[in-house]
């Protein structure tokens, strides 16, 4: 593989299964935007995928939703928007 061709080949080949973190301030409200960010970007995403993990005090959560991911922009769409809730901390 000559270094153009390395440079420029996809980092993540998709369609894919995709995690996506959202940590945040634990409380329903950040529950219930993540499952709406995602079923509108990720429509028929499985729910029993999604893991949850609490701070040591309660305070934070983590939320991981596995989505079947089909491309960069549909990930940059969920990031921005999941990041347009004040309870959201941080996106990985």
């Amino acid at each position: 593989m000559n270094q153009q061709t390395k440079d420029t080949a996809p980092l993540i080949e998709f369609p894919c299964d995709y995690p996506i973190k959202v940590l945040g301030v634990a409380d329903p409200a950040l529950h219930q935007h993540v499952l709406q960010v995602m079923d509108r970007h990720a429509p028929g995403f499985d729910r029993r995928k999604i893991t949850i993990r609490d701070s040591s005090k309660g305070k934070w959560q983590s939320i991981t939703v596995i989505i079947t991911a089909t491309g960069k922009p549909q990930l940059e769409e969920i990031f921005a928007e999941l990041k347009t809730s004040s309870r959201v901390k941080m996106v990985l």
